[in-house]
């Protein structure tokens, strides 16, 4: 084992491995940067590079890619309110407000420092649990999943700040659109309103476009000034950056079990880091002493979903390398990239291929710290962004929002959801209903519709006793209860 880790890292500095790496950084930083495109798009337009590469060439330049997308995502997330991608959409909730009330340079240190160190520990995560894989990953199946999922949407109770009956609306609203679609078991089509486009229901992205990035322009636009709506209170950016990086810090204890927590979430397949983000938030709001205060602008809202979603990429490795089963969408297609080049996921990665596994460890870690190092260096001119008056602002946000939706499927309906989204995530906000929530429902309706029915064939109403499933069901049950137990001790404490 100790053989393999040194050999490991030593292979990913062969020349000319360090190069493509860093072009890879590079490319993934800019596409995560720009709303809508993701980890997704970015494996799928490099890809086509690799052909004929060496294998640890083309792992260099695939995983230091894949590995920063959402690093760069988190920056437009904090700073605009449009996420890069929809591993970003957790962020939204306090960066956001963090940047109007004039801390944004410490927005941006909180949340890429928490990305850097959270793709570090997934990495660690990944190489811990490389001997053990197998009977964690073989003890999930379709009730594990499913009430992972109903988990999940639990925190929808945690997640909307103010009123809990509005965001019970909003989260319902987005379990209503995943059942836009066919069936996943029967194959009938639901509401699809005679159109072909939502026959594979509704994407996720041009939703979370319309409901973020154009509310938000549209708001802007109409209230007019800048997205820094208050005086500054850094005064010198490059020192709100660097409170930021001392945030995730002082909150190590919060960093260190989001991280591990996100690593754990993207281990399952099929689950992502969307999920991961927002568990991760929840379990922030609910261990923290001050829960009233999230979503109004708190740094343990930025570090938590960040720290998460970038060690999922390192906990997402492990199905994919040690049995050939995607732990998440991207890598379904970074599955298909070893292929390309020769690499065969199996039991032997474990064992006469170990090295390889090792470097793409290695890989994983290193590229986020010098993604991270590179955001840094540029922080404090990202910040001025939030300062720009609305007329220039909100044309640029539009056109960039709905070019990166266009790019995802090529289709015209993708950007009629995008502005009928729009339109009523203004209204949302217009009228305290929380949009996080609607992205909560859309991700995890499906995913528990479809595993509820799988589990229904297999083990009928008995499914509901098996161990794990019987833990993720009391910690749904306290999930969903803490809400009210906060209120009834705040209105004690004020008698």
């Amino acid at each position: 084992m100790i053989e393999s880790l040194v050999v490991g890292f030593l292979n990913i500095w062969i020349w000319p491995a360090p190069l493509y790496m860093f072009v890879g950084i590079l490319i993934g930083l800019f596409i995560g940067i720009i709303p809508s495109l993701g980890g997704n798009f970015c494996l799928c337009i490099l890809i086509p590079f690799i052909f004929k590469m060496d294998p640890k060439i083309a792992l260099s330049f695939l995983l230091g890619a894949h590995a920063v997308v959402a690093t760069g995502g988190s920056i437009t997330a904090v700073l605009l309110n449009t996420p890069g991608s929809e591993m970003n959409a957790a962020t939204l909730l306090d960066g956001f407000p963090l940047t109007q009330k004039g801390q944004g340079g410490r927005a941006l240190g909180n949340a890429l420092t928490a990305s850097g160190v959270g793709g570090v520990l997934g990495a660690l995560f990944l190489a811990l649990s490389l001997p053990i894989m197998r009977k964690i990953v073989l003890a999930f199946g379709p009730p594990e999943f499913f009430m992972m999922t109903v988990f999940g949407i639990s925190f929808i109770a945690v997640v909307g700040k103010g009123s809990l009956f509005k965001s019970l609306i909003a989260g319902l609203l987005g379990l209503l659109i995943s059942l836009i679609g066919y069936d996943p078991i029967t194959g009938v089509v639901r509401f699809n309103f005679g159109t072909m486009y939502l026959y594979e229901g509704v994407n996720l992205l041009p939703v979370m476009m319309g409901l973020f990035a154009i509310a938000e322009m549209i708001d802007l636009g109409i209230k007019g000034g800048s997205i820094q709506q208050e005086t500054a209170l850094d005064k010198d950016e490059k020192v709100g950056v660097l409170e930021g990086i001392k945030d995730v810090f002082r909150h190590w204890w919060l960093t260190l079990r989001c991280s591990f927590l996100g690593a754990f979430i993207g281990m399952v397949p099929g689950l992502g880091g969307t999920i991961a983000a927002f568990v991760a938030y929840g379990h922030a709001v609910q261990t923290s002493k001050h829960p009233e205060k999230f979503g109004t602008g708190i740094v343990e809202g930025v570090i938590a979903p960040e720290a998460a979603n970038n060690a999922k990429e390192g906990g997402s490795l492990i199905p994919t390398v040690g049995f050939g089963i995607p732990g998440s969408s991207g890598m379904a297609i970074l599955l298909g990239a070893f292929m390309i080049i020769g690499i065969i996921p199996g039991p032997q990665m474990l064992t006469t291929k170990l090295s390889l596994t090792w470097s793409m460890v290695w890989l994983v870690a290193i590229a986020n710290v010098i993604g991270v190092f590179i955001c840094l260096l540029l922080a404090n001119k990202f910040v001025k962004i939030a300062q720009v008056r609305a007329s220039l602002l909100v044309p640029i946000v539009i056109v960039l929002s709905l070019v990166g939706t266009y790019a995802v499927d090529m289709s015209f309906y993708g950007l009629v959801i995008a502005g009928i989204f729009g339109i009523i995530g203004y209204q949302m906000k217009k009228y305290k209903f929380s949009r996080a929530t609607v992205i909560i429902g859309l991700v995890l309706g499906d995913i528990a519709e479809r595993n509820l029915h799988l589990s229904l064939m297999l083990y009928k109403g008995l499914f509901i006793i098996r161990p794990i499933t019987l833990i993720l069901l009391a910690m749904t049950v306290i999930t969903i209860m803490l809400p009210f137990l906060g209120k009834n001790k705040i209105s004690k404490e004020i008698t």
